[in-house]
């Protein structure tokens, strides 16, 4: 072989071998970033454990909290707020009552005939109105009178199928979902706003009173029965249609409990004790914190960037406003340390709250073989194309670790209301039954997340409790349950039920 061929020969090799190393080098690199993801995610999975003692742990630091909350105003992260709903409805009622649900950029007005025992909602209508911008942060007048206004134009389109019975005065149920300190159940003052209104002139005033005046400016003939909390609203309409609903839970964009207590274990209720014994409470339990909550430096950092840091932890664990953001918070550190995405950080990702709950529940629920739902996820909401079936399944990991772990710390705040109320055992061979009422965008749609949240409560109960436990779909506390809540507290109460 002549020289030339022997030196191309030789510089081939070279590069062969060159080509080899660089091969090698970007496999060791993208090894070396899969193993740094792979460190990120069971990091992540690690500090969200929630083994069945720990859930224990969460529970029995509830029902302390709880009990400080009811001692004294202010005694515990829990309001364990008195809502003044000392008999729920029973079934029973009759007559044409209403709501009005304010809660949000919306509202909305009802009507429901009750058609007595036996014969439930006879018969129900409903309109939802848009609140303009800058009433929602004019003046109160100005507030309640766009409201009175739309709600007298609905009283005026009552059908011949409603019957209102004579000599009567209308009765109303008022959903007001802001934080009200209340006094009786028809009266409470506002103590903030929240939800991007802002009219000072409402703050520290009884918003049934603001609302009364402004249906007699419209000469709408009304009375407001009931002052009415979503969680409070939910667990009448529960009661009304099963006699053993005790406690609702809301579980949507945020998160919220109320429970039937005894009267008289409310230390710091100091009026005269309700005939029924009973009082609900309106626990307001997304600000329940705890050491036994498993919380993750993601959480810790998403809490301090919160409008309200410090507060609502619980609710930041489980409720459907955060679930997303913590997927993209850890699925952000892994495109930093780790190139999850590639060299750059996709620019998506770095935006605060994209990934919104129902993307994720819907990534997290792809059975496709492919996962065709999480790559077009990716591609539609955060722009991350070419993604492997591998990073794919990664993704569906990471949602179920966030969704478990907020599923089974809800169960174990159910624990603590069912230990709460003494149905966590069974006494002396009673099998008292106790049904929970559930509402909530959450609940309702994420179905991996209420089937763990409904078989962990059976795990944390055992085999024998949890057949006397059920939970039940309850729609529209906001707005059935507060006309439901104006019947049980209406005027003409005995009359009905004779």
């Amino acid at each position: 072989m002549g020289k030339v061929a022997i030196g191309v020969a030789v510089v081939c090799g070279i590069a062969v071998a060159a080509a080899a190393a660089v091969v090698v080098h970007r496999k060791t690199k993208k090894s070396g970033r899969w193993v740094k993801a792979m460190e990120i995610l069971k990091e992540f999975e690690e500090k969200c454990g929630t083994p069945i003692p720990k859930l224990k742990q969460v529970a029995d630091a509830m029902i302390v909290e709880m009990h400080a909350g009811l001692a004294s105003e202010g005694g515990s992260k829990l309001k364990m707020l008195i809502s003044y709903v000392d008999h729920l409805p029973t079934g029973r009622e009759k007559g044409l009552f209403y709501a009005l649900d304010l809660g949000g950029t919306n509202f909305r007005v009802l009507r429901v005939q009750l058609g007595g025992k036996g014969r439930g909602i006879v018969n129900q209508q409903f309109e939802e109105v848009s609140i303009p911008p800058s009433l929602m942060t004019g003046s109160s007048d100005a507030l309640f009178d766009y409201i009175a206004a739309e709600l007298a134009k609905f009283v005026a389109q009552e059908g011949s199928d409603f019957k209102q019975s004579p000599g009567r005065q209308r009765e109303l149920g008022f959903t007001f979902s802001f934080p009200v300190m209340q006094s009786s159940i028809a009266s409470g003052t506002l103590l903030r706003w929240t939800k991007g209104f802002s009219i000072d002139d409402m703050v520290g005033q009884d918003v049934v009173a603001e609302l009364a005046k402004a249906m007699e400016r419209h000469g709408l003939d009304m009375r407001i029965a009931a002052l009415v909390n979503d969680t409070v609203g939910t667990l009448a309409g529960g009661r009304y249609n099963n006699n053993d609903v005790d406690a609702s839970v809301i579980l949507g964009t945020g998160s919220n409990a109320a429970y039937v207590e005894r009267a008289h274990a409310i230390p710091k209720w100091h009026g005269l004790l309700p005939k029924s014994g009973e009082m609900v409470i309106n626990m307001e339990w997304g600000n329940f914190r705890s050491s036994h909550l498993p919380l993750s430096d993601y959480d810790h950092a998403l809490d301090t960037e919160s409008l309200n840091p410090g507060e609502q932890i619980y609710e930041k664990v489980i409720a459907g406003m955060y679930l997303g953001e913590i997927v993209r918070r850890v699925l952000c550190r892994m495109a930093e340390e780790a190139a999850f995405f590639g060299d750059t950080v996709p620019p998506k990702l770095e935006e605060p709250f994209i990934l919104g709950t129902p993307i994720m529940s819907a990534m997290h629920q792809d059975t496709s073989p492919d996962l065709k739902v999480v790559a077009s996820n990716l591609k539609d909401i955060l722009e991350i194309s070419n993604t492997s079936l591998k990073m794919r399944k990664v993704i569906v990991e990471l949602c179920n670790i966030v969704a478990t772990r907020g599923a089974r710390l809800s169960a174990a705040g159910v624990l603590g209301v069912l230990k709460k109320m003494g149905r966590d055992t069974i006494k002396g061979g009673e099998k008292q039954k106790t049904v929970i009422a559930m509402d909530g965008g959450l609940y309702e749609h994420y179905t991996e997340y209420r089937e763990c949240l409904e078989n962990t409560l059976n795990e944390l109960v055992g085999e024998e409790v949890s057949r006397t436990i059920e939970i039940e779909h309850s729609n529209d506390g906001s707005g059935i349950g507060a006309a439901l809540l104006a019947a049980s507290h209406s005027q003409y109460l005995e009359t009905d039920e004779s």
